[in-house]
């Protein structure tokens, strides 16, 4: 089984170092941005070249978005994929956040491919650090499922870890609907410059979704489609 792996973060995140752990054992070939790109959605590059950095015989470094790391990867760097994954985020991408990920825009695009695809992303409380090695030992665990399950044409997994403290109970993971509640949307104004601090942890959950799943403290998967 070959697995592209990218993210939105960056080819340098911690979060896709996680994602590497997760999936060890696999034939992977990362095709990752090579600046940060969070919250481009499915923004692709058409008006300047794209330079790709090969690092290694595995690992490129691509200056362009999650989509156009896809794009590159499965049509120049490697025809015979079996899988796309993209994650692991730096934050949630629950619900509405999907327009607006380029987490998700990665598999998004992969399944436009017929490629199936998994976008995992890791939920966070305020400002408290990230476990990693949680995130990367949860991984492993739900891509061992959904890895094995059969993928319907144009359908792609999106996933969203949640934030646990040290003592809290282990999460389950747990098929629900995407949320379609909006994000919170606040500025704050200094002269005609408008600053958003929409309040994420605070948003509108609908009992049941995954919205409401993650901040609970379990691992919300959702099936998303074209």
């Amino acid at each position: 089984m070959t697995l592209i792996l990218t993210n939105d973060d960056g080819i340098d995140a911690p979060g896709i170092q996680a994602l590497q752990k997760a999936v060890n054992g696999q034939k992977v070939i990362i095709a990752a941005p090579r600046d940060h790109q969070s919250g481009c959605g499915h923004q692709v590059t058409t008006n300047r070249p794209i330079q790709v950095h090969k690092r290694s015989q595995s690992e490129y470094a691509i200056a362009g978005t999650p989509a156009d790391c896809v794009r590159i990867a499965i049509s120049h760097i490697c025809k015979d994929i079996n899988w796309v994954i993209s994650g692991i985020n730096a934050g949630g991408n629950l619900g509405v956040d999907a327009y607006i990920s380029g987490t998700v825009a990665a598999v998004r695009e992969a399944a436009m491919h017929g490629i199936p695809a998994i976008a995992l992303s890791h939920y966070r409380q305020g400002k408290l650090d990230y476990n990693w090695d949680l995130a990367a030992k949860w991984t492993t665990e739900i891509l061992a499922d959904l890895l094995h399950r059969p993928q319907e044409t144009g359908t792609y997994w999106n996933v969203n870890l949640p934030h646990l403290q040290p003592g809290d109970r282990q999460p389950e993971v747990v098929f629900c609907q995407p949320c379609t509640k909006p994000l919170p949307v606040n500025y704050q104004i200094k002269g005609d410059q408008f600053y958003y601090i929409g309040e994420y942890g605070k948003r509108d959950r609908i009992p049941g979704s995954d919205v409401d799943v993650c901040f609970s403290g379990n691992i919300a998967v959702t099936k998303l489609q074209l």
